[in-house]
């Protein structure tokens, strides 16, 4: 039994096994934050590296992703007693425009499981309702997902609509086609190239 296990059951989809294996490491008194950290955002990271690669496909990602919320359901609940709750809220969404889910939702499991307050917005958010989300829930951050090169510049509109409206929330964005060089370019506070990365630029703002 080792935390690699842990990450193996999740690359291969294994729930029940990923969360049978937490609960043992934890038994053992592993921290909760090194199985996130070492077991379960590592082994996502790992898939979504394999599925730039081309050696997993979404279906397999998505199976994986499924194994590692079952182990974080065993360890969010000491995970917020370890590091505290009210860690922080992210307003998180799909900018306008495009519908893909799938990164998005990754990135919304793992910050959950890392202790964050997550609103999420789902896809085809105009810039008005991340605005109004932000506010109505006080968010830190505000994480924007673009999959596709047509919507990247509503980023930009979120970015400039935040600062325009007042609201305090740092803007960060991610997805397949972006890179920190446009991060900066629009000004937003943070890039993130994966769902774990992104766990860690939340954490890092914060």
């Amino acid at each position: 039994m080792s935390i690699n296990d842990i990450r193996q059951a999740v690359l291969v989809g294994d729930g029940a096994t990923a969360a049978r294996l937490a609960r043992e490491e934890l038994d053992a008194g592993t921290p909760a934050a090194d199985i996130m950290k070492d077991a379960l955002i590592s082994a996502m990271d790992e898939a979504g590296a394999k599925m730039a690669t081309g050696e997993l496909f979404i279906p397999e990602v998505l199976v994986a992703a499924e194994a590692m919320k079952a182990a974080m359901d065993v360890v969010s609940p000491l995970l917020v007693d370890q590091v505290g709750g009210g860690r922080g809220t992210v307003v998180l969404g799909t900018v306008e425009g495009d519908v893909h889910e799938i990164g998005k939702g990754l990135v919304r499991l793992m910050l959950d499981g890392a202790g964050f307050t997550v609103v999420d917005l789902g896809v085809d958010v105009p810039a008005g309702r991340f605005i109004d989300a932000a506010r109505e829930h006080e968010a830190d951050v505000v994480a924007m997902s673009s999959l596709m090169v047509t919507t990247m510049p509503k980023m930009k509109v979120v970015v400039d609509a935040l600062h325009e409206a007042g609201v305090s929330a740092k803007p960060i964005v991610g997805g397949a086609p972006l890179t920190q060089a446009y991060a900066d370019e629009i000004g937003a506070a943070g890039y993130a190239p994966d769902a774990g990365g992104a766990v860690r630029l939340v954490r890092d703002l914060l």
